[in-house]
């Protein structure tokens, strides 16, 4: 992601009213129904079932998609409540918009666990079709252009965008350290996942604490959303940063709603897109028509709803819309 420039204040979306138990390990085929899913390992799983000719948008597929019936999704699953680990399978807000494109387009997509920074490594290597993990679309992605170098690290990738979310700041419910934005959190410690617009803005903050004279920010970035909380509840750091969906989730269920509380409003609202390599623009427009059909069926609205995340619908489908 592109380092934060100034953050811009957003309105607060709802909250979602989904709980469990969360594994952050695994990877689980999808169905295009939803209701049935094997599982999958390193870099997939078995499956062997052809395409469903008769789905509506089935011949708009490439010819190696309809022949596998398949499409191979990377994606982090630890993030709920977008996609994680509950009573052994793979769930979220991902996973069901990913169902409903199965049914239009008559493929299984099989989700793929990874690491969130090295996804579209693995979308470069053909380990993927494409990326599904609350991954905001960005220039610099588009571009293959790393965030914090500014240099070309590899090819760029197109982005079908079906989402918007802003970043929020969350700490330990009744212990804030007086943080309410960005502004309050030189000298400060936050955690982040690895690679997320989160990570960009803290290095972008501690930058302008520095030119302030103030103490920079102490940055710990993880692997995984989860971890950064684990952190924040030992007391490692004084503020963990998120999307806002996710934040909201891990206040809601974290310790049964009494472990953290957010603070500020969320910034930096911002498509999340499914990536696709350059050059697969058969996929992309495949996938692109496939998410315009479930808004217009009302299937897309329907999943907004189960995960209490209306306000991150969007209209229509934009290629590229990031900036």
């Amino acid at each position: 992601m592109t380092a934060s420039t100034t953050p811009r204040p957003v309105a607060a979306r709802s909250r979602l009213a989904a709980a469990g138990a969360i594994a952050v390990a695994g990877a689980l085929l999808l169905t295009g129904c939803g209701d049935q899913r094997g599982k999958s390992g390193n870099g997939g799983g078995e499956a062997t079932a052809k395409g469903s000719s008769s789905a509506p948008l089935f011949a708009k597929l490439p010819k190696s998609v309809q022949d596998a019936g398949v499409i191979k999704v990377g994606s982090d699953i630890a993030y709920p409540p977008v996609e994680f680990k509950k009573d052994g399978k793979t769930v979220g807000i991902d996973p069901d918009i990913a169902a409903a494109l199965g049914k239009q387009l008559g493929v299984t997509f099989e989700f793929n666990n990874g690491t969130f920074d090295t996804l579209l490594t693995g979308l470069r290597s053909k380990r993927y079709d494409m990326a599904m993990s609350a991954m905001t679309d960005t220039k610099d992605r588009q571009e293959g252009v790393d965030s914090k170098t500014h240099k070309k690290v590899g090819e760029g990738v197109d982005f079908v965008d079906y989402f918007t979310a802003g970043v929020s700041i969350y700490t330990k419910k009744g212990d804030t350290k007086d943080i309410k934005s960005w502004d309050d959190l030189c000298g400060k410690k936050i955690a982040v996942q690895r690679g997320t617009v989160s990570d960009d803005m803290a290095k972008s903050e501690s930058d302008k604490c520095e030119k302030a004279d103030k103490d920079k920010i102490g940055i710990e970035a993880f692997d995984t959303d989860l971890e950064a909380q684990t952190r924040l509840k030992a007391g490692g750091v004084d503020a963990v940063s998120s999307d806002f969906p996710v934040a909201a989730y891990a206040v809601k269920t974290s310790g049964g709603g009494n472990d953290f509380e957010i603070v500020g409003d969320q910034v930096e609202a911002a498509p999340y897109g499914i990536a696709v390599a350059k050059g697969n623009t058969q996929l992309r427009d495949a996938l692109k028509e496939a998410l315009d059909a479930i808004i217009k069926n009302g299937d897309y609205a329907k999943v907004m709803k189960t995960w209490g995340v209306e306000a991150g619908t969007i209209k229509e489908p934009k290629i590229n819309g990031g900036s």
